[in-house]
């Protein structure tokens, strides 16, 4: 295409066009939102058709000509500035990716998402995955069918893989988690033969409203905007974004487990503090948007674990917790309580795993996952597969589908590739955090005062502002001076739980 317009006004229309797609798609976001919330459960058919809809415009006016010669055209001029000329670059990947979408495939997945995550909804009321593996099976086609429009090398799960974690690959992975089963498994043996520490006081009767007020108050000290966001119920807990200055949580509350709403608020606000702090100058622009899920996975995990499971955080919140629970812990010491909030045990449920055997059950998903994309694994045996591995590498026997195969939402939403992400954020985590230590004086002192406004401006000057600029490895060689390796995790849980259980 001829350059018919100056650079700045082609770069304006550039942005236009994009903050449109952006609208449109953060209106399928808030129905989305509104779906797993608030929708009543006659709604859900005519739910699925509007997002259907609205998912094929979106799609219509990102592979629309006319965006692709504007693309193309400032993507051969020189005089755009670094960060413009890498929005352009990247707008172009995505685009020349989203033309191997046919409409009908767009509409197809877009109808077979929001049935699978009804049909989801109803095995969990049921506890029966048969209720589900129908329209899974469907899904997993579809997913088979993706991989073959973006194309890939080597493994069919690596096109999949690209769309969560650029660059990521399943012998990048396969090589991270043998190092979790051979460098992880023999911290899990030693601490096995140690006393167990308690945390049955962590399992008493919480009180639904006080334990909603706490989780409130842990979001707003960790610099959570409540004027540009809110928190609700849900299934699963969840994070979205509409712009950064609207970016909801989600939670879910159980009044005999203290930890389920407690670090659900603390990991959705890892992530909602990286939304909030994405420059809205940007909306609609790769330089608005998370550099990838392993890094928006290293927010959510870093305030989760590295800053809300270690003893600096609890020597400032305790006090407040005891106040409001002094039945169940006025007479447990603070010492008691980080040891229990950090208790290693093998488990059922992911989402409230400890630190080490976090890993176990994202490795068991991965192997599925790759099981699955490659026909090594049927949908029908999912429920013998799940169970047979949670007896493999976590020792436990699996009592019912909502504890197993159907207790994520993530397959229902045709994520797949997803999961790998969350160990790798756990490991860029530990690798920021000791960089933040590092860097920033007193950040100890500082936590144990219930002060975060350094460690969150950290965050926002190394991670946030960036977008989508660096790569999830660039980002990480430009923070820490390397990039990811798995020993800073390595170090970090060795110290945390060798101090713990007296190794």
């Amino acid at each position: 295409m001829a350059q018919t317009l100056p650079t700045k006004d082609a770069y304006r229309e550039y942005t236009s066009k994009m903050q449109q797609i952006a609208d449109v798609r953060n209106a399928i976001a808030v129905l989305g939102w509104d779906q797993e919330t608030y929708l009543p459960d006659k709604g859900a058919a005519f739910r699925g058709q509007q997002i259907t809809t609205l998912s094929t415009i979106a799609h219509e006016l990102f592979i629309a000509p006319a965006l692709g010669d504007l693309l193309e055209d400032l993507n051969s001029r020189t005089d755009l500035d670094p960060i413009a000329a890498k929005n352009v670059a990247l707008s172009l990947e995505d685009y020349q990716k989203n033309k191997k979408y046919p409409a009908l495939f767009v509409a197809e997945l877009s109808k077979t998402t929001n049935e699978c995550y009804h049909a989801w909804i109803n095995a969990r009321k049921e506890g029966n995955y048969a209720v589900f593996e129908p329209v899974l099976s469907r899904m997993v086609d579809l997913k088979k069918q993706e991989a073959d429009l973006l194309g890939y090398t080597g493994h069919p799960y690596n096109a999949l893989l690209n769309e969560y974690e650029k660059g990521a690959t399943t012998t990048m992975l396969d090589t991270i988690f043998s190092d979790v089963k051979n460098a992880l498994t023999p911290l899990l043996r030693s601490i096995e033969q140690r006393t167990q520490v308690r945390k049955d006081f962590l399992h008493l009767h919480y009180n639904r409203d006080k334990q909603w007020a706490f989780g409130i108050d842990l979001l707003k000290a960790m610099g959570y905007d409540m004027g540009a966001g809110r928190q609700d119920i849900s299934e699963h807990p969840f994070t979205t974004s509409f712009s950064p200055q609207d970016v909801r949580v989600t939670t879910r509350i159980d009044e005999n487990d203290f930890g389920n709403m407690t670090w659900s608020c603390i990991h959705e606000g890892g992530h909602a503090l990286y939304e909030q702090g994405l420059p809205a100058e940007a909306y609609g622009l790769p330089s608005g948007e998370a550099a990838s899920l392993g890094i928006h996975e290293s927010q959510s995990r870093l305030w989760e674990n590295n800053v809300g499971r270690s003893l600096s955080f609890w020597q400032h919140h305790y006090p407040r917790l005891q106040e409001l629970f002094p039945d169940n812990l006025k007479i447990v010491s603070l010492n008691d309580f980080y040891k229990a909030i950090n208790q290693v045990q093998p488990s059922l449920i992911r989402t409230e795993a400890d630190e080490l055997t976090y890993h176990f059950h994202v490795m068991i998903r991965y192997e599925i996952e790759k099981g699955l994309l490659e026909g090594v694994y049927s949908t029908k045996d999912l429920r013998e597969v799940w169970n047979q591995y949670y007896r493999e590498y976590l020792h436990v026997q699996v009592p019912s589908d909502t504890q197993g195969v159907l207790q994520d939402i993530h397959w229902s939403h045709g994520s797949f590739g997803y999961f790998p992400t969350y160990s790798l954020g756990s490991f860029y985590a530990a690798q920021f955090f000791t960089t933040a230590q590092q860097q920033v004086p007193g950040l100890s002192e500082q936590i144990a005062k219930g002060e975060y406004r350094t460690l969150l401006e950290w965050l926002r000057n190394q991670v946030h502002r960036h977008g989508r600029y660096y790569t999830s490895n660039e980002l990480c060689e430009k923070i820490t001076g390397k990039p990811l390796d798995f020993k800073y995790f390595l170090d970090y849980a060795t110290q945390k739980f060798g101090e713990i259980y007296g190794l």
